[in-house]
């Protein structure tokens, strides 16, 4: 019995020994399989039950003021290499070339860099995408190669609002533009998540429910700009037309509402496609609107006008003598057209455009004051537009100026400026004399649409009592009726705005280029209700014909001819309607040139009472560059007969029915 309870206890001896071996045996190949390989087993399971990847929401979207998509963002997957993980370098360059069409020793120079990560193709294709991940299961190259999601641009218009949206790059971030303003707020986030399946590759445990869901991110807003798409394919569309016509270096229009700063249209030309970049030179991508300054000759007139009559140093029918040119500290400042107007009224002035009257109004106002209202109107200051390398413009300091640079710029020489400063100062004269910060970004949402911010209409600052910019905007009506501007007036409706032609600076700032100008028009309308105000400036053009009123009033003709259909502006009642035209003021009669023709002159012939084609015929067999006002027989001419002049000077004709 004794034996049997023995040999029993002997037997529950050895089986608990070795049920305490293996579970040692256990216990330790546990602790080896946790603790020594426990990463590389992990490491393993995930690549075969799951994939490690980024998860990166879209970058937010940029629509136009009625919800037009101008950039969206699609998402893309870009495959990376860990070099320090690669094995046999042959053989994965040999296994992915065929498949993401790159050429083997591409692939291999990329390994050759080193380190833990090198991008080899960003933004596959889906089949590419497919066929990689295939190969990554079938080689087990989940340990030296993955993918992680990119948002991939898109600009659907192509070229429309280039320069204003700019363009985002290879590491979404916005590199120009609505693009660069906004990063921040535009830019998409990551999230690095896993996803475990099974051996069919399916979606298993939460990864059901929780992993596959659209990471939207906290940021990625969406921008609504104040741009109209409508308004502006007109505007590229007229821009394109006048390339083609004129031939310049560079055309830029800005179309602004003066009433709340808001900015309907912003092109300019030389332009590019966004969505390849990458093709064109970096000067093509400037905002001209915002990054250009010039000095902008007679449109600047409007603000020495307005301050003028501020200070009470003019008013619209004071007389003034003009003499042709005056000498001012050694300078000789002359009108555009050469000669004396004879005595003409302050009104004349501005509609004839002439640099003499202007030169004296600014002698009267004082370097102090003319800079003084130069700032008002928002000039010598970026304007703090949503845009990004926004110039400052040039502003003389007052205790540096002589008084040939008070003449200057009261004509708008010796000041810089940009087209955008200058839209927004004549939309301060449309809006009542109330100058407004320009805006181009309308609101900004959230991912889920809820708002996250509003921009509105924010007032800068009162430039000249409202009075006053009634009396202004009565002067700058002219212009259009019936001055230098004529050419931009669209019939049965009133439009008030300034022209101007300007000699380009050389780069250097040594003087001025021969031949080379800047030609433009800024005006607004309806003048009993502005709703849009225009800037046309055309940089050098090589036509021949450079003059604000010939070549840039006939682009915003077109452009406001559009823009009222479509924004459905009624007709404007006539004010002068069963009046007979203002008179304009015609040059005072020349002594007839005695004596001979110098090389490179011309003596302008008597037009009087000639047809148009004959007066166009006279001009061109004397080599004079033609213009015409009108129909009927001439019974006026811009140059008096027998003025000397250059060989291709412009004379404009004036004709009437018989």
């Amino acid at each position: 019995m004794r034996s049997r309870r023995g040999e029993t206890q002997h037997n529950i001896a050895v089986l608990a020994a070795v049920m305490l071996a293996v579970l040692g045996v256990i216990v330790l190949r546990y602790g080896w399989l946790q603790l020594v390989q426990g990463g590389a087993l992990a490491e393993r399971m995930e690549s075969q039950v799951g994939h490690d990847f980024s998860i990166q929401s879209p970058r937010g979207t940029i629509l136009d003021r009625n919800g037009r998509e101008l950039a969206v963002s699609t998402m893309t997957k870009s495959l990376y290499i860990d070099p320090a993980h690669v094995k046999d370098p042959e053989a994965v360059a040999a296994d992915l070339a065929p498949l993401i069409d790159t050429p083997e020793q591409e692939i291999l120079d990329d390994i050759a860099v080193g380190g833990g990560f090198v991008w080899v193709k960003r933004r596959m294709e889906q089949s590419e995408y497919e066929a990689v991940r295939r190969l990554i299961k079938e080689k087990s190259y989940a340990d030296c190669m993955n993918f992680r999601d990119e948002a991939k641009r898109y600009y659907p218009n192509d070229m429309l609002a280039a320069n204003v949206l700019g363009f985002v790059g290879t590491d979404d971030k916005g590199l120009d533009g609505v693009e660069q303003a906004m990063d921040s707020l535009l830019k998409g986030e990551v999230r690095e998540s896993h996803l475990q399946t099974d051996r069919q590759d399916r979606p298993i445990l939460d990864s059901i429910f929780s992993s596959r869901r659209r990471y939207r991110g906290d940021y990625c807003k969406t921008v609504e700009l104040t741009l109209d798409s409508a308004v502006q394919f007109i505007v590229e569309q007229e821009l394109d037309r006048a390339v083609a016509e004129n031939s310049p270096k560079g055309i830029t229009c800005v179309v602004m509402n003066p009433k709340n700063g808001e900015i309907l249209a912003m092109a300019s030309r030389p332009s590019y496609n966004p969505n390849r970049f990458w093709e064109y030179q970096s000067e093509v991508w400037k905002n001209r609107a915002v990054s250009f300054i010039y000095e902008p000759g007679s449109t600047f007139k409007s603000v020495v006008a307005g301050a003028a009559l501020q200070e009470k140093v003019v008013t619209p029918n004071q007389v003034f003598v003009d003499p042709g040119y005056v000498m001012v500290s050694g300078r000789r400042i002359q009108n555009w057209s050469g000669t004396s107007f004879g005595t003409v009224t302050f009104t004349d002035v501005v509609k004839q455009s002439l640099n003499t009257g202007f030169a004296q109004v600014g002698l009267r106002l004082g370097a102090e004051k003319l800079t003084e209202y130069a700032k008002k109107f928002g000039f010598g200051e970026a304007t703090g537009i949503d845009l990004p390398a926004e110039e400052s413009g040039i502003l003389f300091k007052p205790e540096d100026m002589r008084d040939s640079d008070i003449a200057t710029m009261s004509i708008g020489q010796s000041i810089a400026v940009t087209p955008l400063q200058l839209v927004t100062a004549m939309s301060a004269i449309a809006n009542d004399g109330v100058l407004l910060k320009p805006h181009i970004v309308k609101s900004i949402r959230n991912a889920d649409g809820s708002v996250y911010e509003e921009r509105g209409t924010t007032e800068v600052r009162r430039t000249i009592d409202s009075a006053t910019d009634k009396t202004l905007i009565g002067l700058l009506e002219q212009v259009v009726s019936s001055g230098g501007g004529q050419k931009a007036a669209v019939k049965g409706y009133r439009i008030a705005g300034k022209t101007g032609t300007a000699q380009k600076i050389r780069e250097d700032g040594s003087g001025y280029m021969d031949g080379r100008y800047i030609a433009s028009f800024c005006g607004f309308a309806p003048v009993e209700d502005p709703q849009v105000t225009v800037l046309v400036m055309i940089d050098d053009p090589s036509t021949g014909n450079y003059y604000g009123g010939q070549i840039a009033a006939p682009v915003a003709e077109r452009i406001f001819s559009q823009l009222f259909r479509y924004l459905k502006i009624e007709p404007s009642s006539d004010p002068f309607a069963g009046m007979e035209p203002p008179k304009t003021a015609q040059p005072k009669p020349a002594r007839a040139y005695e004596g001979a023709v110098p090389d490179g002159k011309i003596v302008v012939p008597d037009f009087s009472g000639k047809s148009l084609r004959e007066a166009a015929r006279m001009a061109a067999d004397k080599g004079l560059s033609f213009d015409s006002e009108g129909s009927g027989y001439a019974s006026g001419q811009s140059i008096p007969p027998n003025t000397l002049v250059d060989n291709g000077a412009q004379v404009v004709v004036y004709f009437k029915p018989d």
